[in-house]
């Protein structure tokens, strides 16, 4: 999609917000309690924690950019360059910022760090996944896997974060894993409240415009449309409804289309578990 100037601005500015409350959950709260996030964040914690007493320290910010490299490259032949491109620089304005902003031991009460840390990196997350870009590494890795696979993307984001929280239990005590699973529940809930971390969501369009939306949509995003007759109950004028499947990172761009065909119209938005029969994954 074609983005205007200030859409793109907001775009930009949204990512580096988000990347800047990431690093600050990180260095304020997280780092300085041994407590990990969730995804690629979480292991290069725990790899640079590894590497503290080493010969060659290597920071968190640096390590995360490191290892979003190949994934950045995975994304940009297998999920689409201008929403890789966006994920990229949102982990480079993560990197830059964790080693610009000091870890500093705000609190020393663990479940305070915990709290505070999920809660602060949930809504950098959030604005980062509300202007329709990612924090990259596990989410464009759980995306491919869920695509060549046909399973939940959340399997691997379960499966990744439950490694993470193991090696926390393993390395540094179990209290430090049951401290990490209080952030990460915490971050999903605060993450949900923001904008959703469901993979697939079904958006239900009431609509005058219903010919003209449809020619929109279907000219930016390659996603079937289901029209239902619909009348309203109040105004007895007839409409249409457009029900349509969209993953979570077109969400952004669906809510710009409508509101550049027919901002009067009506749209519900409701998560989606499952979907059987055809859906286009090679976009996701």
């Amino acid at each position: 999609m074609n983005y205007t100037p200030m859409q793109e601005i907001k775009k930009i500015i949204a990512i580096i917000l988000g990347a800047a409350l990431n690093a600050a959950a990180l260095n304020l709260f997280l780092i300085p309690a041994k407590v990990y996030a969730s995804g690629f964040t979480g292991v290069a914690q725990l790899v640079s924690s590894l590497l503290v007493h080493s010969p060659v320290p290597i920071s968190t910010g640096m390590l995360l950019f490191v290892l979003n490299i190949p994934v950045a490259i995975l994304g940009w032949m297998k999920v689409g360059k201008s929403f890789t491109i966006y994920s990229f620089f949102c982990v480079f304005m993560m990197s830059f910022f964790l080693e610009i902003i000091p870890v500093v031991e705000i609190s020393k009460d663990i479940l305070l760090n915990a709290v505070f840390g999920g809660v602060i990196a949930a809504v950098g997350v959030g604005f980062t996944l509300k202007y329709g870009a990612s924090t990259g590494g596990l989410d464009i890795v759980a995306m491919i896997l869920s695509r060549k696979h046909n399973r939940p993307i959340g399997t691997y984001f379960l499966i990744l974060n439950g490694c993470i929280i193991l090696a926390a239990g393993l390395l540094f005590g179990w209290e430090k894993a049951l401290y990490t699973l209080v952030t990460l529940y915490v971050s999903t809930r605060v993450i949900d409240a923001i904008h959703t971390r469901h993979e697939k969501l079904t958006a239900m369009i009431v609509t005058r415009k219903g010919s003209e939306l449809k020619e929109a949509i279907h000219s930016r995003l390659v996603r079937g449309i289901t029209i239902v007759p619909a009348k309203g109950a109040f105004s007895n004028e007839n409409k249409e409804m457009l029900v349509i499947v969209v993953t979570r990172y077109e969400l952004y761009d669906l809510e710009h289309i409508i509101k550049e065909v027919d901002p009067s119209a009506f749209t519900n938005i409701v998560n989606t578990t499952g979907v059987f029969g055809l859906f286009r994954r090679d976009d996701q």
